[in-house]
C-alpha cells in the first residue's frame, strides 16, 4: 500500500478530538544511496515519535554484535530449528555450520526485539505495523506488546472513554511514549 493511502486510512480512524492535532508524516529520498527514510508522528506540529531508517540499521547491527560478543548470553537452539535450516539448505550444509546459522538467526531476532523494545523504529517498520493495525481488531492492538500498535490503538475513535479508563493500570507498565499518547487521548475525552 502506498504511503498516501496508508496515511489516509490511519487518519480516518483518528478520534475526532485528535483530528488536526495528530499527523502521520514520512519523507524518503529516492536518490540517496541507502534510500533512507524518516517517519514520525506529530502532535500539534511537533515531532513526538521519530522513526528513522538511517540510524536504526546501524544500531541494530551494533546490538547484534554486542550479543554475539557477550559470552555470558546463552542462546538455546532447538532441534526443530536446525532441521528447518537443513531442509531449507537441502542438506548441503555441514552439521556444525547449521548450528552457526541457527545461532546467527536467533541473535538477529533478539537484536530486533531489543531495538523494538527501545522504540528504535524505522519507516519500514511503521508501515508494516500500521498495516497490521488496520487488519486486526482494536482489542488485539491494545493488548499487544508492540509500542506502535498500542499508540495507534489509543488514538483510534473506536476506543471510548470507558475503555480508556479501564486501561489506566496496564498503561503504567508500558513504554513512556505509549503513556504519553494515553495521556493525550485522555485529555480529549
Amino acid at each position: 500500500m502506498s504511503w498516501s493511502k496508508l496515511k489516509q486510512q490511519l487518519e480516518s480512524f483518528l478520534s475526532p478530538a485528535l483530528m488536526g492535532r495528530v499527523e502521520y508524516r514520512a519523507t524518503s529520498y529516492r536518490y540517496s544511496p541507502d534510500k533512507a527514510g524518516h517517519c514520525y508522528i506529530a502532535v500539534d506540529r511537533k515531532n513526538v515519535l521519530n522513526m528513522n531508517d538511517a540510524t536504526t540499521l546501524i544500531r541494530w547491527y551494533q546490538t547484534e554484535q554486542e550479543i554475539k560478543n557477550d559470552a555470558a548470553i546463552q542462546i538455546p537452539i532447538h532441534r526443530e530449528v536446525i532441521e528447518a535450516i537443513r531442509i531449507e539448505t537441502k542438506g548441503l550444509v555441514p552439521e556444525d555450520r547449521l548450528q552457526v546459522i541457527a545461532r546467527g538467526r536467533k541473535i538477529s531476532e533478539l537484536a530486533k526485539e531489543l531495538l523494538s523494545a527501545q522504540a528504535a523504529l524505522s519507516k519500514s517498520n511503521f508501515t508494516v505495523e500500521a498495516n497490521k493495525f488496520l487488519a486486526r481488531p482494536i482489542e488485539e492492538s491494545l493488548e499487544s506488546a508492540d509500542i506502535l500498535l498500542n499508540i495507534l490503538a489509543l488514538m483510534d475513535r473506536r476506543v471510548g472513554k470507558k475503555r480508556l479508563l479501564n486501561l489506566s493500570e496496564k498503561i503504567k507498565l508500558k513504554h513512556p511514549s505509549v503513556q504519553y499518547f494515553y495521556e493525550l487521548r485522555l485529555s480529549t475525552v
